[in-house]
């Protein structure tokens, strides 16, 4: 072998051998700090977190292993408990917190703990810590105490930790597929929710001589992350599924998006009422694009409070059906349900300060038991905005009402706009509605005056259509000014014979004749309003209160008042009474023919 192989030769069977004895020591030592590393890891864990919240807290678990190379470390059987006896010293004391935890898991992983920088500079660095699959248990009890109290702790955490630690940090806190369940203890009977796959990231949580006044910090975190990616649940009375898809937040933006939201009926629409056992409105909700903006999440956390500056909906649907075919529930009365009624009976409080709406559609639908047709009245694209939508009584002394300002089109063709003024303090329910709707074909509204008016618009064209209406409880009233012209109906019934409504031409001749005016205004060019005063049936609904006293209006403005049906009742008693007198006389003459036929036939003989 020459010189330079043989040279080269030995120094790589040095160099292997210098670094087998370095693989050797280096191996050793993280043999030894992981044997030793795990005493006193475990010993920091306890004290860190029984100290940090005010002895509240202990966690305990059957087995830690650490690996020093990689800096990581696993807790086996893991819970997190709450002290109850400390709970009640700290609600004498006026430091309890809102919210008490339970946690437990099978195993939590703790990543790059650094031990080496926890040795010389004392202090805790944690890159990461995951808790997989975690069960939470959280109760709520909110205390006067605590009320504005900032989120933060109420003694700062670097205080108790200084004597051992100049800093604990953990960059990121993980929960993953966490199953949660929350129990509220502030109603007289505990109100439960749960939900499970839910993902929720912590970053940044900090305990040194400056985070706890740090004003970009809540509860010593920088960022709160929350994620899901589907949530199904049924409603209680088993009529609907809630879904959920893909819900993401982010508490340093305070935003709040979700994919998609559905009410979804179990049943078919004509099946729905016959499984509930009486005519139920039945309800289908889809929205594709929803997002609230500055959510005050630490509110949210101490209160369960939701405020909100601002939320968004696009591009969905609301559809409600009634059968009115089967019998109506006596005892259920829809009366204290309107919108801005079911907003106050919401066990949230809530405040949204503004919410925009744009491209949903509007349908209300409705089967006939009369005319055995299913009436249709639909607001398509509406957009626009809702403003004070809350339940909270001090936002309510200040602004007592929720406005609406919304566009859409009437039956997808006549732009409607409207305005909603809701009065949240109310007893009665009370609100106000107006309207203008423009240059329309009136034949459109076949859709709803044929099933459930009985009358078919032949033809006709609207100029415009305004109303100005204050409604509650009990019933509406207001101004509807109707302006037309070329107008002609036909009267409708229903023919068991056939699976159709049929036209009542004697019925439609007279109306046209007698009561239904062509135009409006007149010859006289003289616009004719119609004041309606509508008594609302106890079961009915919203969307039935507005469009039946708006109809009632439509009527009166061409002509079908009470007085002018009273006339026509009395030309067709007429009538009936002349057609019998006919008939009658034609007997008559009939019977006086035969009798003369007997004559002549008994002369013959």
């Amino acid at each position: 072998m020459p010189d330079t192989k043989r040279h080269r030769y030995r120094f790589l069977k040095w160099v292997a051998s210098v670094v087998f004895i370095v693989f050797i020591l280096l191996a050793g030592i993280a043999w030894f700090l992981n044997v030793k590393s795990r005493p006193m890891l475990t010993d920091r864990i306890k004290t860190l977190l029984y100290k940090s919240t005010d002895s509240l807290y202990t966690i305990s678990f059957t087995k830690v292993s650490t690996n020093i190379l990689t800096g990581n470390a696993t807790l086996q059987n893991v819970v997190i408990k709450p002290d109850t006896n400390r709970y009640k010293q700290l609600i004498l004391l006026k430091r309890a917190p809102n919210n008490l935890y339970q946690v437990s898991l099978k195993k939590l992983v703790v990543k790059h703990f650094h031990p080496l920088i926890l040795y010389r500079e004392h202090k805790l660095e944690i890159e990461e810590v995951l808790f997989d699959k975690p069960e939470v248990l959280m109760t709520n009890k909110q205390f006067v105490f605590n009320e504005n109290r900032p989120p933060r702790p109420i003694k700062s955490p670097y205080d108790i930790i200084s004597k051992n630690l100049t800093s604990f940090n953990i960059q990121s806190i993980l929960f993953r597929d966490a199953s949660f369940k929350y129990i509220n203890k502030n109603v007289a009977k505990p109100e439960v929710f749960s939900i499970d796959d839910l993902n929720i990231g912590l970053t940044d949580l900090l305990v040194d001589s400056t985070s706890a006044e740090d004003p970009t910090r809540f509860y010593l975190l920088k960022d709160v992350v929350i994620n899901l990616k589907n949530y199904s649940y049924p409603t209680p009375d088993k009529l609907y599924n809630i879904n959920l898809n893909q819900l993401d937040f982010r508490a340093s933006t305070g935003k709040l998006r979700v994919k998609k939201f559905a009410l979804e009926p179990l049943y078919d629409e004509m099946k729905f009422g016959r499984v509930a056992g009486y005519a139920k409105d039945r309800f289908d909700i889809q929205m594709s694009d929803i997002s609230l903006n500055g959510i005050d999440l630490p509110l949210y956390i101490s209160k369960q409070e939701l405020w909100a500056k601002e939320m968004a909906v696009a591009n969905g649907y609301v559809s409600v059906f009634n059968n009115n075919e089967l019998p109506q529930r006596e005892q259920e009365s829809k009366v204290g349900k309107f919108p801005h009624q079911l907003l106050q009976l919401l066990g949230v409080p809530i405040l949204i300060q503004k919410i925009k709406l744009k491209d949903i559609n509007i349908v209300y639908s409705l089967f006939d038991k009369e005319s055995k047709q299913r009436g249709r009245l639909s607001f398509e694209n509406t957009s626009g905005t809702i403003s004070n939508a809350t339940n909270v009584e001090k936002i309510k002394a200040i602004n007592p009402f929720m406005n609406a300002n919304l566009t859409t089109y009437l039956m997808g063709q006549g732009k409607l706009d409207l305005d909603f003024n809701f009065n949240l303090t109310a007893k009665d329910g009370a609100f106000s509605y107006k309207g203008e709707l423009q240059n329309f074909n009136a034949r459109v509204l076949n859709q709803i005056t044929k099933p459930l008016g009985m009358v078919r618009i032949n033809r006709g064209n609207v100029d415009k259509l305004s109303f100005n209406f204050k409604a509650n409880d009990v019933g509406a009233k207001g101004k509807v000014d109707f302006a037309y012209f070329d107008l002609s109906v036909a009267l409708m019934k229903n023919d068991p014979e056939k699976d159709h409504l049929v036209k009542r031409g004697l019925l439609s001749f007279l109306a046209n004749a007698l009561i239904i005016k062509s135009e409006n205004p007149g010859p006289d060019g003289k616009l004719v309003s119609a004041n309606v005063s509508y008594d609302r049936p106890a079961n009915t609904s919203f969307f039935n209160l507005i469009w039946k006293s708006l109809f009632v209006g439509i009527k009166y403005s061409i002509g079908i008042t009470e007085e002018k049906q009273s006339e026509m009742r009395d030309h067709i008693a007429k009538f009936k009474a002349m057609r019998e007198s006919h008939r009658l006389r034609k007997l008559k003459r009939l019977e006086r023919r035969h009798q003369k036929e007997e004559r002549e036939q008994n002369e013959k003989r």
